[in-house]
């Protein structure tokens, strides 16, 4: 759905362990400069009690101090579907949500990192062979780049979860939905092998999830690497992979494509990547 421009704009960010986040600050930078009263608030579920409100009830407090929205992030994204009233296309596809608007009373569940990744690959990857890829990760947000992927032009897409079961229902659902080429790998040495480029779209190489999310004497030079995860922002993945000589996609350009996306999904206003990065650059 699409609002009117709004004047004032209350939203927030649910997830866990979510204090790092720059999120907050892109958001309301870039509000401050379109003169909008904007005010973006951490719903961090690990500072509440113990145990922790369920989504459900965080949802219902969001709509009752006046939010007009929220992002969400791990580990609600699929959790949070039953309590939507509609779904985007993407969002539908891919089985996750990480924007949700309110308005009237209703809940409207988007993807903004479906359109993130595909708009920071589009700009950091131009020219990347697209043939093979293998994915690692099929959790909310790998379903989202998967979905991406396709969307891109990838011929054969296999994908790595540590859930088998996950991979095998995404792919499905990616192949039915949208023509996908895509299945589940569990031979990751002979699919790496096979492969032009690799994503992460695990949670491995976040601060908390140190290391790679497989084994680094699979990477050759003549692949390229793309990541999702952004902080920190140099991964030990993308380490190894600038060593080798491959050609890479930080995560920092999803993090700020998706922020851009939902910006205009609560406010009804206009933004731009370039002014979203320079956001995040200000907020490190």
């Amino acid at each position: 759905m699409t609002l009117p421009p709004r004047s004032s704009v209350l939203v927030g960010l649910i997830g866990r362990g979510i204090q790092l986040s720059r999120t907050p600050a892109m958001h309301e930078a870039e509000g401050r400069a379109q003169g909008i009263a904007y005010v973006y608030r951490l719903i961090d579920a690990d500072l509440m009690d113990d145990p922790a409100p369920s989504i459900s009830q965080i949802v219902r407090f969001a709509e009752h101090f006046g939010f007009s929205g929220f992002n969400v992030t791990f580990p609600y994204k699929q959790e949070i579907l039953p309590l939507l009233d509609k779904l985007s296309d993407a969002a539908q596809v891919v089985g996750a949500v990480n924007t949700v608007v309110l308005n009237d009373g209703r809940r409207f569940g988007h993807n903004t990192d479906c359109w993130g990744f595909m708009e920071s690959f589009r700009r950091g990857m131009a020219g990347a062979p697209l043939d093979r890829v293998v994915q690692f990760g099929a959790g909310g947000a790998g379903a989202a780049v998967a979905y991406a992927l396709v969307k891109l032009g990838v011929k054969e897409l296999a994908v790595v979860d540590s859930e088998a079961g996950r991979a095998e229902r995404l792919a499905e659902r990616l192949n039915v939905a949208i023509g996908g080429s895509v299945r589940a790998e569990t031979d990751v040495q002979a699919a790496v092998a096979a492969a032009d480029g690799l994503v992460n779209a695990t949670p491995v190489g976040m601060a908390q999830y140190p290391g790679m999310p497989f084994p680094e004497d699979l990477l050759t030079s003549h692949h390229w690497v793309a990541e999702i995860v952004y902080f920190p922002r140099e991964t030990q993945l993308l380490r190894h992979a600038r060593r080798l000589g491959c050609k890479v996609l930080p995560g920092v350009g999803m993090a700020i494509g998706q922020a851009a996306r939902a910006f205009e999904l609560f406010t009804g206003r206009t933004t731009d990547i370039a002014a979203m990065a320079k956001h995040f650059e200000a907020a490190a």
